[in-house]
């Protein structure tokens, strides 16, 4: 009979230890979670840190490529402008020529396009042929 009184204690401590043990890894688990939600917080904070500066910087960018653009096709229209100019000038300046100087002027295109046969003779005779 004695058994019977030794082993409701024991069976008691058994059950407190359980319960004790149970309410430690209870804890920890919420130790650990709490750790863990505590570094998701942090992370998230340096996420949303490092988008508030990229999106500045992304759009500081963005205005600098589209006045780059811009000026870059200014420049092509600026100088297509003043390529157009010259040629008129030049057909102006040929034509006032041609009607100042007209045998003068069929002479030289005369000698220009017997030179210019006289090129294509030359590289057509090319030494590689066999």
């Amino acid at each position: 009979m004695n058994t019977d009184i030794t082993s409701k204690p024991l069976g008691t401590e058994a059950s407190n230890f359980a319960d004790t043990a149970a309410d430690s890894a209870s804890s920890a688990i919420r130790s650990t979670q709490n750790v863990a939600n505590n570094a998701f917080n942090r992370l998230n904070d340096k996420v949303d840190a490092v988008r508030e500066q990229a999106v500045p910087l992304i759009n500081r960018i963005s205005t600098q490529a589209e006045a780059a653009a811009r000026r870059g096709a200014e420049a092509v229209k600026e100088t297509s402008a003043q390529l157009r100019e010259k040629a008129v000038r030049a057909q102006d300046t040929t034509v006032g020529y041609i009607k100042e100087e007209p045998i003068r002027a069929m002479l030289i295109a005369a000698a220009t396009g017997a030179a210019l046969m006289a090129l294509i003779s030359l590289a057509s005779r090319s030494p590689n042929r066999h």
